[in-house]
């Protein structure tokens, strides 16, 4: 599956965005944590945990016994950059001449 895929399928769960909202908020949390938040099984979280680091969304590392979780942004803002600033882009343009041409004064 594309990255791409993986991301857009990651970001589709309400669950998984919620999870990500929580590493927003304070990054470097344990599965202990993360579970304590929502009102789902371990196993549950674990699986959505596991989806979003494929999409590459979450990076975990280990310290000791525990494995901490981090919010990677970036995949993010590659489908930002991809596909939603382009199509933005064209409608800010107008709006930027609209508004120009509004604020011209007429001619006398």
């Amino acid at each position: 599956m594309p990255d791409d895929d993986l991301v857009f399928k990651a970001l589709a769960d309400p669950t998984r965005r919620g999870l990500l909202d929580r590493l927003f908020e304070r990054d470097g949390r344990t599965l202990t944590e993360l579970e304590s938040e929502v009102d789902m099984t371990r196993f549950g979280v674990m699986k959505h945990l596991k989806l979003l680091e494929e999409a590459g969304l979450v990076v975990t590392r280990k310290e000791g016994r525990e494995k901490l979780h981090f919010l990677n942004p970036v995949p993010i803002r590659e489908i930002h950059d991809r596909w939603i600033d382009k199509y933005t882009e064209r409608h800010l343009s107008a709006l930027m001449e609209l508004k120009s041409d509004l604020e011209r004064e007429p001619p006398k």
